[in-house]
């Protein structure tokens, strides 16, 4: 059974990885033509996502990576910029 949600509940929602690992937060959802376009993920102080932009403020996810909504958003992990430690 498909149960709808209201786009305003999915602000402040927590984004995981199909990989389980912590994203960041929804800051915000980008709609086009009455279909969703993307979300503006949020960078927070222990994501992932903060590691790999360090100062950047977060990123825009397509809603094609987009798995599953419910209590938290889960997204493909192709969706995770490139990230490599040595570079640091």
């Amino acid at each position: 059974m498909l149960k709808m949600k209201r786009i305003s509940e999915t602000y402040e929602m927590k984004v995981f990885t199909d990989t389980g690992d912590y994203f960041g937060d929804v800051e915000e959802s980008i709609v086009t033509a009455n279909k969703i376009f993307g979300w503006r993920v949020r960078a927070t102080k222990n994501s992932f996502l903060n590691k790999v932009l360090g100062s950047a403020k977060g990123v825009i996810v397509p809603h094609q990576l987009v798995k599953s909504i419910g209590d938290i958003m889960i997204i493909n992990k192709s969706a995770v910029p490139s990230y490599n430690p040595d570079e640091e």
